[in-house]
């Protein structure tokens, strides 16, 4: 019984030691490949201006169809894009969908 408990321990030992060299190490590259550059993130979208955007460019939008891109327009001016959901002009899921994509810029 204790031969097995002490092979137990030395076999979890072993794993152990075993998987810290392979998480320690660092991959392997050929010599002859260039360093890998970063390159920046791709350029946001441009953003969708609530205040002077049109009708189609507001129904491009996900979520946004003839009602909504109606609403808003007749809810101008937002001095910002969450008053779209405080004055009740559409639903906070659609919000959520769009808030990443519009802007409410002032003149």
């Amino acid at each position: 019984m204790k031969k097995a408990y002490l092979l137990i321990v030395a076999l979890l030992l072993v794993c152990c030691m075993a998987s810290a060299g392979i998480a320690g190490q660092k991959a392997i590259t050929p010599s002859t490949a260039s360093p890998a550059k970063v390159e920046a993130p791709a350029a946001k979208a441009e953003l969708i201006d609530l205040n002077s955007a049109t009708e189609d460019q507001l129904k491009s939008l996900p979520g946004i169809g003839d009602a909504y891109s109606k609403k808003i327009i007749e809810g101008r001016p937002y001095a910002k894009k969450d008053q779209l959901v405080s004055k009740k002009i559409i639903p906070g899921a659609t919000y959520d969908k769009i808030k990443d994509k519009v802007i409410a810029k002032q003149k």
